[in-house]
């Protein structure tokens, strides 16, 4: 089937273009901000512990975390996949508009700013990437369907009924890997990690939610490789290996060091319940 004929641009505005892209980061920030602000109204999955941080920091954490996604994803985009391109084009750097940005990278925006965040407010870090990883899944899945709608990160050549013949992509059907993803790293992510809060109750185990979203995310990249294309330039790695699995490697094995590390330790001690500070 030939791929349908979506147009990037949701609504011109005068001179203003509303992209899907930018709309689906949006809503993933929004959604994953919600949810984060349920996750600690509901003091049984943390018992004995507190929630480790109140409703009115998340307002602030949102922020850090915002930019952490925006630099660190950028910054993933130009150093793991498009030094060349950006060399010759250094201005398109700061053309995110256009697309352009790794999940790794912004993986490690994001860390690097929960650890900037926790020094600076004295908050356990694990315990704060424990609250915030149920949370992503919205925005990989909006960000896999907002691939999708642009016509790109199309994925290897196949002859499976539902391959779509991408723009751009040559004659020949293709695997609509952003579907896959926006599937297995989104849907499938949050029902796991859904799994994880409700039912194991693992947010009183410091670390586990934490190394379960690297552990599953990993897996589900490094499986989806399989039928993603290799970027332009990035298919020549011995072994069969993609940067996307070079990348995710190391989130697998810090993933299972955490859940092992987070299953021989008691849960978290009680402590007192964290008020907002007086007006």
């Amino acid at each position: 089937m030939h791929f349908p004929n979506f147009d990037p641009v949701l609504i011109h505005i005068g001179p203003l273009a509303i992209r899907w892209y930018a709309l689906a980061y949006i809503a993933g920030i929004l959604l994953g901000w919600w949810y984060c602000a349920q996750l600690i109204k509901k003091p049984d999955l943390w018992t004995p512990a507190a929630p480790p941080i109140t409703a009115r920091q998340i307002d602030d954490l949102v922020l850090w975390i915002t930019v952490g996604v925006i630099v660190g994803g950028r910054a993933g985009s130009v150093l793991f996949y498009g030094r060349d391109q950006y060399a010759e084009h250094p201005l398109d750097v700061f053309a995110i508009w256009k697309g352009g940005m790794s999940f790794h990278g912004g993986f490690i925006g994001v860390m690097v700013a929960l650890v900037v965040y926790s020094l600076v407010n004295k908050i356990d870090m694990l315990r704060l990437g424990d609250l915030v990883a149920p949370c992503v899944p919205f925005g990989l899945f909006f960000g896999r369907i907002a691939n999708f709608i642009n016509g790109e990160l199309w994925g290897r050549v196949t002859h499976v009924p539902w391959g779509i013949i991408f723009p751009g992509a040559g004659d020949e059907p293709r695997h609509p890997s952003q579907l896959y993803e926006a599937a297995l790293e989104g849907l499938l992510l949050f029902a796991i990690l859904r799994l994880a809060t409700h039912r194991l109750h693992w947010l009183r185990r410091q670390g586990a939610l934490t190394g379960l979203f690297m552990l599953f995310y990993g897996l589900f990249r490094i499986l989806l490789e399989n039928v993603r294309q290799p970027d332009a330039g990035l298919d020549d790695f011995p072994l069969g290996l993609t940067m996307g699995i070079i990348l995710s490697t190391p989130m697998v094995i810090a993933g299972v060091w955490l859940v092992w590390r987070a299953s021989r330790l008691p849960p978290a001690p009680p402590v007192e319940a964290i008020e907002p500070p007086a007006a």
